[in-house]
């Protein structure tokens, strides 16, 4: 998966479209990815002491890596991600500027 932990990314569908955010969590199995106040739903939750009242919690829900698309660090772009070998190691690349991100 081209995504990872700690990327910026812009949404390219969906009810947060056009909205920046940071990636929380990264499901590769599937393909989803969690991030960080985009696709929020609400979730009521019972009291769990007696006397204290039930609450709404805002929940960021998983959504498909496809739907996402990476922000450049260095020309602060959406862009697409490549990878190619310098030396031993695998690095990830912006496929407009050609940097290492």
């Amino acid at each position: 998966m081209k995504i990872k932990k700690g990327d910026n990314i812009k949404m390219l569908g969906g009810k947060d479209r056009g909205k920046t955010g940071t990636v929380m969590k990264v499901f590769p199995e599937t393909g989803f990815v969690t991030v960080e106040g985009l696709n929020l739903f609400k979730k009521r939750t019972k009291p769990k002491k007696q006397g204290q009242k039930g609450e709404t919690v805002l929940l960021a829900r998983p959504l498909p890596a496809s739907r996402v698309a990476i922000i450049c660090q260095s020309c602060k772009k959406p862009t697409r991600v490549g990878f190619r070998m310098e030396g031993d190691t695998k690095v990830r690349y912006c496929k407009k500027c050609e940097s290492a991100t």
